[in-house]
Formats: structure tokens, C-alpha cells, sequence
């Protein structure tokens, strides 16, 4: 089976919302992208300033001790062993080692001090990221989600906040260290024989040109990494949560062929990572062994003229050690610090993310809606090249219900998403009550309109939980009564353990018709004024159907509701009657006045009529 696998890589590309500096050669891009990088990574800092104030103290003396081992050496050799040679006794040894002790003990002491603040501080990092992700992922509006695949979701939220993790449970210690030892390292060689230190600097531009390759190198090469691994995940997540589809149309060769093509760059570009320490690493190594080596010949020259002591270039072999050492564990943690700003950078992108329909700053207080609806000049476009709906006029008194039936793409959903505030109009206002949606805090915008899909979405749980959903703080009665009112009391009792049965993932132990029954008690129960309905009984049989529609005669006499549904069934409960036609209203009133006057409706309700023959 042929597949064009660049063309499902270019969609899923399409759908991340956030731009990399790998994805644009423009130098802005990359200047803003870093410092929004750096800016959110301050602001997770900025709360432990104390907490690492301390940290680098600790890590300050854990240095100073670890370079006090190798000069400790030094002076044992130089002034311990000549009094030990001419039988003057080894007090000078003993002060030595002794004070060789203390410097280990208290290096050990400062270190495990370290590693534990560091672990705590790092932990406090990872737990406020993870929280403020999701909680943005949670604020943004429906249409971020819409365009943004699940699969996106869950790589930022797990991918690459474990890359951060990683970072920060282990390696930043050895950063700092590293650093402070290099520094300190060529400071004390200048300090002890400065021509020998000229010999042992003398490797620093071979250094400073192989870690300038490295890190420019590896940045693109991690960067790629994240967004391979973001790809996998993405595609992994679709393919499973559409098993059923998968299975249903023999989709399995395809997306296997899609998976192996991403797993297999995702392969490459982490080889490609991997062999850029293949030759960093080494290369440190091998810089470090020739010094070794010129600091050997040059200074046993010196030792041999009288021009230095033993001890010195005893201490100076050792310090190299130290010197050479943490640059080489650097190339392995240059790995975790590149993942690390690659998914920082993604991170940020997301957390950057304005929600559509923003909170408004000073919310009009709606303790108490009624439901009285208007629609002033209404303009409204997924995209700007095509509106959906035409400067809509409408208005919907309290407590009355409204049918909004037409062909599909005609803006039927789209005018309930834009009561429900998922999206906000383009042009024009829209009203509850006389205040704008705009103006209304979320809060009370959510206990006042409630919507219905044909997705009916449960939550894995009980069904008693999945009703109180609409009311956290409902009573176990008040549930039952909810699901009594829509009929679907008599199905739950029939279940093994009644409400308190566990519906699994997504409802999986119920029926289509059972699942939107649930739906519609925990609507129900919400109590909202204004109720919309969006194809709400398209997957309910004709005896559920009949028994909901009984208990919406009931419950929807007092409140406002809006019904969508291609079911003409369910209209014939309505008030009234629009009918949708590109985005234009083209017939308003009721059913009886619409089919009368033989027009659309009367259409659609004739071929409906007809349909059930």
C-alpha cells in the first residue's frame, strides 16, 4: 500500500501551534524564542533564590575542599618527606594527612548537602512547570485544542518535561562543579609555577574550538531530536485512540509504514546527537592525554634543573585530573542540558499561547441568568477567507426553545459554540440576559449555558461520579433524580452495581444510547439556563429517543434551550423553528407556521416524513 508519508508529517507539523528556531532561519525568531525560554526558566527559578543562594555556598566550599586534596599533596611531598629523610619525625606528615582528612570529610559533607537541596529545588522546578502546563492546556480555548493534536499534548506534557527532569534530578551539579573546577584549577597552577601553568593553558584554544563545535552542533541536533519524538508520540496517540477505526478498515499496513518512517528519523537524529559526543568526548580525552603528557616531560625538565619541587608537579598531575575530567563528563551532560532547552523552548511556546477567548479583566457579575439570548450583527470565521455566519440577528426570549435545523455546514454548531463562549464572534455581539459573553466571568457563563454533543464524553469512574460532574456537590438523591427525569434510571438499576457501576475508559461498558442518556442527566442536574443541545439524540434509538423527549417537554419548560438535530423528531418539541443556510437565516417561526407555508422546512420535513416509511 502506498502511503505519502511527507504529506501526514507536513499536517502534523502544521498542527504545532509554536514555532522553534529550527523551523525559521530568522534571526528575530531565534532572538525571541530564547529569551522567552530564558524568561519562563527565571520565573521558575525565581521562588528558590534562597534555596540556591545556599546551594552555592555549599558548592563553593565543596570546591575549595576538593582543591585543597591535590596542594595538601604538594606540601606533604615538599615539606613532609625531607624532615621524614633526615629523621626529624613525621609531625609535618600527620598535619598533612590529617588536614587531607578534614578536606575529604568536608567535601563529602558539602556535596551530599548539595545534591540534596539541589534534588529538592529541582523537583519544585519540574512539579510548578508540570502544574502550569496543564493548567494553561485546561484554560486555552476550544479552538487551540482543535488544531492542536492530542498527541502534541502529551509529548509537552511528558516528553519533554521529563527531559527537564532529567536536567535538573542530575547534572547540574556537575555543570557548576565543572566550571568552578576549571577556573579554579588554572588559577592555583598560575599561582604555583606559572611558566608550567603557560605549558598546561597552552591546551585551552584546542579546547575552546572543540567545545564551540560541539555546542553549536549539538543544539541543532537535540532540537531535531524533541520534534522527531514529538512526531512519534503524535502519531503513536492517534493511532491507538483510533484502534477501533484501525482495525474496522485494515489501516494497519499504512500506519505502520507511517511509524516506521518517523521512528526511523527519529532513530537518525538521535545517532546523529550520539555522534557528536562520539567525537567530543574523545577529543577531550585526547587533549587532555597530550597535556598530561607535555606537563610530564616539561615539568620533570624543570624538577631535574632545580627550576620547580616534586611536589609541585606531583600536584600539578593531579590537578589535571581535575582539570580534564569534568570536561569530559560535560559532554555527557551536554546531552540531557540540549534535550533539556530543546523541550524548555517548546514549553515556553505553549505557556506563550494567548486562550481565544480571554477572561475578561473586570467580569459583569450573572449570579442568576434567565436565558434571554441575542444575537447583534454576528459575524463569525474559522478562517478569514471563509466567514460562516453573516451578520446574524436573532433573539431568543427566556425560556423558550429553538430548533435550529439546515444542511450540514450551514453554521448550525457553530452558533453553539458561540453561546457556549468556545469561540467569541469576529463582528458583532452576543447577549445573556443584556451583558455581553465577553463580560461575563467563566464561572458563571458555565453554570448558565450547558452543551450537549453527540460525543458524550464520560470520564473513567462511576456513573453516580460522571452525573455529579454537572454538580460536584450533589447529593446521591439528587442524581437519581436527574437520571429518573431523562429516563435513565431504569437502565442503570439494571446494571451489576447500579450508580455505583465503574463505566471504564470513556464509557466503554455502555451503549451508544446509554452513554448520551448519562450526558444528558449530568446536564440535567446542572440546572442551567440556557441548555444547547447539539445533535444531542443522534445516537440514541427510537425508544431512548422517545423517553428523553418526554422528559425534555418537562424539564425544558422553564429554561432556554437551543436544539440541533438533524432528527426532525426532536424539533417537533420547539417553540420554534430556524432554519440555516450558509450561514444566513432564511426562515424563523414555528413548526407548524414552516411546514404551512412550504417552505425549506417544510422540505426537509417532508423528506423526513417520507424517510420513516
Amino acid at each position: 500500500m502506498s502511503i505519502d508519508v511527507t504529506q501526514w508529517r507536513g499536517v502534523a507539523a502544521e498542527e504545532d501551534a509554536e514555532r522553534t528556531a529550527a523551523e525559521s532561519t530568522d534571526r528575530e525568531s531565534v532572538r525571541k524564542l530564547r529569551l522567552r525560554s530564558k524568561l519562563l526558566l527565571r520565573s521558575l527559578v525565581r521562588p528558590h533564590r534562597r534555596m540556591i543562594g545556599l546551594a552555592v555556598v555549599l558548592l563553593l566550599v565543596q570546591n575549595f575542599a576538593g582543591m585543597a586534596g591535590p596542594y595538601l599533596v604538594k606540601i606533604g611531598i615538599d615539606t613532609g618527606i625531607p624532615p621524614l629523610v633526615r629523621g626529624e619525625g613525621p609531625q609535618a606528615v600527620i598535619a598533612v594527612g590529617v588536614a587531607f582528612a578534614v578536606a575529604v570529610a568536608l567535601e563529602y559533607a558539602t556535596k551530599r548537602g548539595f545534591l540534596f537541596l539541589s534534588g529538592k529545588i529541582g523537583q519544585s522546578i519540574v512539579y510548578d512547570l508540570r502544574r502550569r502546563v496543564y493548567d494553561h492546556f485546561q484554560r486555552l480555548s476550544v479552538g487551540f485544542h482543535e488544531k492542536y493534536t492530542s498527541g502534541r499534548v502529551i509529548a509537552r506534557s511528558t516528553s519533554d518535561i521529563d527531559a527537564i527532569s532529567e536536567l535538573v534530578s542530575g547534572g547540574i551539579d556537575d555543570l557548576v562543579l565543572a566550571v568552578l573546577s576549571v577556573v579554579s584549577v588554572a588559577g592555583v597552577l598560575i599561582w604555583m609555577d606559572w611558566p608550567l601553568a603557560l605549558a598546561t593553558l597552552g591546551s585551552f584554544p584546542f579546547l575552546l574550538l572543540l567545545s564551540a563545535w560541539f555546542q553549536r552542533q549539538s543544539v541543532i541536533a537535540y532540537r531535531r531530536t524533541r520534534e522527531k519524538i514529538a512526531l512519534v508520540i503524535v502519531h503513536f496517540v492517534e493511532s491507538m485512540g483510533g484502534i477501533r477505526a484501525v482495525q474496522a478498515f485494515r489501516r494497519e499496513p499504512r500506519n505502520q509504514q507511517i511509524f516506521d518512517v518517523v521512528n526511523e528519523e527519529y532513530r537518525d537524529t538521535s545517532k546523529k546527537a550520539f555522534r557528536l559526543i562520539a567525537v567530543y568526548a574523545p577529543g577531550i580525552q585526547l587533549i587532555g592525554n597530550v597535556t598530561t603528557a607535555v606537563v610530564l616531560t616539561y615539568g620533570g625538565y624543570r624538577v631535574l634543573h632545580g627550576h620547580a619541587d616534586v611536589g609541585v608537579l606531583a600536584a600539578f598531575l593531579l590537578y589535571l585530573r581535575r582539570f580534564f575530567a569534568p570536561m569530559q563528563e560535560l559532554a555527557q551532560f551536554y546531552n540531557s542540558l540540549q534535550s533539556a532547552t530543546a523541550a524548555l523552548e517548546k514549553l515556553s511556546g505553549v505557556l506563550d499561547e494567548k486562550p481565544g477567548v480571554p477572561e475578561p479583566t473586570e467580569p459583569t457579575p450573572l449570579p442568576a441568568a434567565h436565558g434571554a439570548l441575542r444575537f447583534s450583527k454576528v459575524e463569525f470565521a474559522y478562517r478569514p477567507d471563509r466567514p460562516v455566519l453573516h451578520r446574524l440577528e436573532l433573539d431568543i426570549p427566556a425560556g423558550q426553545t429553538v430548533a435550529v435545523v439546515g444542511a450540514t455546514g450551514a453554521g448550525k454548531t457553530t452558533i453553539a459554540k458561540l453561546v457556549s463562549r468556545f469561540y467569541d464572534p469576529t463582528a458583532g455581539t452576543m447577549t445573556l440576559d443584556g451583558v455581553d459573553l465577553r463580560q461575563i466571568g467563566t464561572d458563571d457563563l458555565r453554570r448558565a449555558v450547558v452543551m450537549v454533543t453527540q460525543e458524550n464524553f464520560l470520564f473513567t469512574g462511576s456513573i453516580a461520579d460522571n452525573i455529579a460532574f454537572g454538580k460536584p456537590d450533589a447529593t446521591r438523591a439528587e442524581i437519581e433524580e436527574a437520571a429518573a427525569a431523562i429516563g435513565a434510571d431504569t437502565f442503570i438499576r439494571g446494571l451489576p452495581d447500579g450508580y455505583d457501576t465503574q463505566i471504564r475508559k470513556r464509557g466503554g461498558r455502555l451503549s451508544a444510547g446509554q452513554r448520551q442518556l448519562v450526558a444528558f442527566a449530568r446536564a440535567f442536574l446542572a440546572d442551567p439556563a440556557v441548555l444547547i443541545l447539539d445533535e444531542a439524540t443522534s445516537s440514541l434509538d427510537i425508544p431512548s429517543e422517545r423517553a428523553v423527549q418526554r422528559a425534555l417537554r418537562t424539564i425544558l419548560a422553564d429554561r432556554t434551550a437551543i436544539v440541533i438535530a438533524h432528527r426532525l423528531s426532536t424539533v417537533e418539541i420547539a417553540d420554534r423553528v430556524l432554519v440555516l443556510e450558509a450561514g444566513r437565516i432564511v426562515e424563523d417561526g414555528s413548526p407548524a407556521e414552516l411546514i404551512t407555508d412550504g417552505g425549506r422546512y417544510a422540505t426537509l420535513h417532508s423528506q423526513w416524513a417520507d424517510s420513516l416509511v
